[in-house]
Formats: C-alpha cells, structure tokens, sequence
C-alpha cells in the first residue's frame, strides 16, 4: 500500500501531465466559492436597492404628472328591441349611456425648482427631493363634431378637471386650480383600476368638483394656473399634454441625467451651480391627439424629465470584476505551473489550494471595502494585499527572490488590466480581446522551450 502512495506521489510530483491535471482540478474546486461570491454580490446590491426603496417609499415616490385634463361627460343612446309573441305588439326601447371626453390644455408651461438631498441607511444613500411646481395654461372650446353628439347631450354642468399623479403621498399642501378666475379644490377619487401603467409605476387621480358652466371655454380661451409642492424620489417626469408644452426645470444638483422621449433644448443647461433644463414639445412632435372620448390612454411612454438617483455602481462592477476570477486564477495557476516547470521546484497541490483561495479571497474583501468607500480606493487595497500575500507566499516556496517578483509584477499587471476593462464600456470588448492575444502571446513565447516528456 505504501509502495502504491510513493508510486504515486512521484508521479505526482515528477510527470507534467499529473501536475496539469492536478492545476485543472483545482481550478474546477475554486468556481465553488467564487459563484458564492457572485451569489453575495447580487445579495448585497438587492439589499441595498430595498433599502432604498424603502427610504423612498417613506419620504416619496418618484413625481409622474399627467394633466390638467378638461373631463366633460356626456350621454349617447344605443336602440333595443323588445319583442312579444304578437310581432305588432314589438317596440324599440332607448337605452342611455353616459360617457366622459377629455380635453388637453391648447397650451400648457410647467415651472420646477427642486432641491435633492441625500439620505442615508447605514451604508447605503439615495436621493430625495423637495419641489415647487407651478402649472398654467389654457383650454380652447372643447369640440364634439368627430364623434356627432347634439349639444343637449353634453352635460356641461358637470364638468370636472382631472390631474394624474404617482405620488399622492408627497403633495405637502391643498392643491388648487384657479380657473377664469375661479377656484377650486382638488380631491383624490379612488380609482379601480389605476395602476394602469406596464411598469411599477402607478398613477392617482385627482379631480375637482363641478365647474361653473360660466367658467368654460364657449366663446374664448379659458386660463387656469396650479401650484403646488412635493416630497418626492428617484426622479421627475410630466407627458407633454399641451397642443404647446413649455417646461423648465431648475436644481442645485449638479448630476443631471435627462431622461424621456425629449431632451432640453437648451445648450448651457448645466453649469457648477445646478442646472436649468428647458423643453418645448409640439402636438406635432409627439403621436397622440389632444382630445379622446370614453378612454383616457395612458401616456407614460412619452413622459420626460430629469431623474436624481445617485449612480451607484460598485455591485455591478465587483460582479463584472468577479466573471474575470476565473481567468485571474486560471493564470496564477499557469504561471506557477511554468515556473515550477523550468526551475525544477515542486510546488504541493495545498500550495496551489492556498494561492487559489488568496485569490478568491480579493473579491470579498472588494466588495466589503467598496460598501465604505469608492471602488477605485477598494480595488486598490483589495490588490496590494492580495499580490503581497501571494508574493510572500511564493517567497517561502520558490527560496529565490526572482520568482516572487516576477508573480507579483504578473499579477499587478492582470489586475490592472481587469481594472482598465472594468472602466471601458464601448471598447471593453475590443481592449480584453487585444488583452487576451498578449498575455496568450507572452505564454506561448515562455513555454516553447519545455521539455514536456
């Protein structure tokens, strides 16, 4: 039995063959605990984007506005036929319906100052917002000759005025819409069906009583002005109803990403104290009408605004950096297995067992520091401590000073490489390729001489 043991720790020790499959075997073992760590990447960046959902849900959701809207109800009529056993005795029966038609502003400006903030839970941060908004604008003569309904079926005394929002919660006082010099409240209606919308977003109505029919825009435009502020998260958004829609948005903060279907026209928008974004939209510019019957669609796909989320990105770039441990430690292994190749020195499969778990061990420690600072400072000092301690490591192994720093400058070199493809984004592919061929170059230039019988 003893003799089979030696037998085989020669062949171990003595046969390249042995030694390569030993390498690959053990680099089989190591995805374990590196798919454990991407499995603690995704843990920690979902926990941290509950927290902050959590935070936003408390102060404020994002602000999506949808209105004013001019909501006017009116009757059509459908004919039903009763019949009997005696055919003279049928008769027709006029059933009425009642319906709504909505009416977009003929022109429309919305003014915005908001003021973020950051707010913190623990280690996590987003960013909330207070905001003041003003809305005004005016309503031509609402037009019924598309769908042919007799003036005597519009029930004009009843009409309302409606604004859809996603963030009821966050309004801070009584909204108010002065209309032709009349005002009146807004209160929220309870909506079946509101969450409308194919995304998370979900909109609230709010409407007012009826208006005075004297208010209303038979013979001339009728005005209306809304203020109003709010608490609010994430972002800003308003769908260009308006035949015109003119907004500006004005902020202190100084990393403004615009999103939506239109962008500000403005060119020096941005400068070191803020920003101030302005958009003009026309009913041309966007494929919607400015007045429906019976159905208000939902319009949030054409919505635009500024979004203030804070870019957090240390999670997506430690799992980019985790899909490279495979190679990081494929290499390590490789270069050692050269090295041990030339120099004659036997390296024991535990040795190669630590070095791999140093490896992986670089990606814990990434993720652990980048939580409590950036992730260039945490890349950094997860690298100078693992390239020490493989480097010392190798020192006690290989009893030369050559061989460790060659390992330790190899394997800065990776990292530093890994880093720079982690950086790119249009040219990550074409970098790490070229990157590959090199490093491919140089293994196949230091291997030609080995004597592999």
């Amino acid at each position: 039995m003893n003799k089979q043991q030696n037998k085989f720790g020669n062949w171990l020790k003595t046969s390249l063959t042995a030694r390569m499959l030993m390498i690959g075997v053990l680099i089989i073992v190591l995805l374990i605990p590196l798919s454990y760590i991407e499995s603690l990447i995704n843990e920690r960046a979902n926990r941290q984007e509950s927290i902050v959902q959590e935070i936003n849900e408390k102060w404020g959701n994002e602000i999506l506005l949808y209105g004013p809207i001019l909501k006017i109800p009116y009757k059509t009529y459908t004919e039903k036929i009763i019949t009997s056993i005696d055919v003279k005795n049928n008769r027709t029966e006029k059933i009425e319906h009642l319906n709504y038609a909505y009416f977009f502003p003929t022109k429309l400006e919305m003014n915005a100052t908001i003021n973020p903030e950051e707010k913190k839970r623990g280690i996590y941060t987003t960013s909330v917002y207070k905001g003041e908004i003003s809305m005004n604008g005016s309503y031509g003569k609402p037009d019924f000759s598309s769908i042919d309904i007799e003036n005597e079926d519009i029930l004009w005394d009843k009409t309302t005025i409606i604004i859809k929002t996603s963030n009821l919660k966050g309004i801070n006082n009584q909204v108010i819409i002065n209309f032709n010099n009349h005002k009146f409240s807004f209160l929220p209606k309870y909506e079946e069906n509101n969450n409308n919308l194919s995304d998370e977003v979900s909109l609230n109505k709010l409407e007012t009583n009826y208006l005075n029919k004297e208010v209303l825009p038979f013979t001339n435009d009728s005005y209306f002005t809304i203020k109003f502020n709010s608490s609010g998260s994430k972002q800003i958004r308003m769908i260009p109803i308006g035949k015109e829609t003119n907004l500006t948005i004005t902020s202190n903060w100084k990393t403004a990403n615009f999103i939506g279907n239109f962008l500000p026209l403005n060119s020096d928008k941005i400068s070191e104290n803020g920003f101030n974004a302005i958009w003009k939209v026309l009913h041309i510019n966007r494929p919607f009408s400015q007045e429906y019957f019976k159905i208000l669609p939902n319009l949030k796909e054409y919505a635009f605004g500024v979004n203030f989320m804070i870019p957090v990105d240390e999670y997506q770039k430690s799992e980019r950096s985790a899909k490279y441990g495979f190679l990081v430690i494929s290499l390590t292994f490789l270069i050692f297995f050269l090295i041990q190749s030339i120099s004659k020195i036997i390296i024991h499969p535990f040795q190669y067992l630590m070095i791999g778990l140093a490896l992986t061990m670089f990606y814990t420690l990434l993720i652990s520091i980048s939580e409590h600072s950036n992730f260039l400072k945490a890349y950094l000092i997860a690298g100078v401590s693992v390239i020490i301690l493989i480097t010392l490591y190798s020192k006690s192994i290989l009893k030369t000073f050559k061989f460790p720093l060659f390992i330790g400058a190899s394997l800065s070199a990776l990292y530093t490489f890994i880093f720079v493809i982690i950086q790119l984004e249009n040219y990550a592919l074409l970098v790490g390729s070229l990157g590959l061929f090199l490093i491919l170059s140089i293994i196949m230039y230091a291997s030609r001489k080995i004597d592999w019988d």
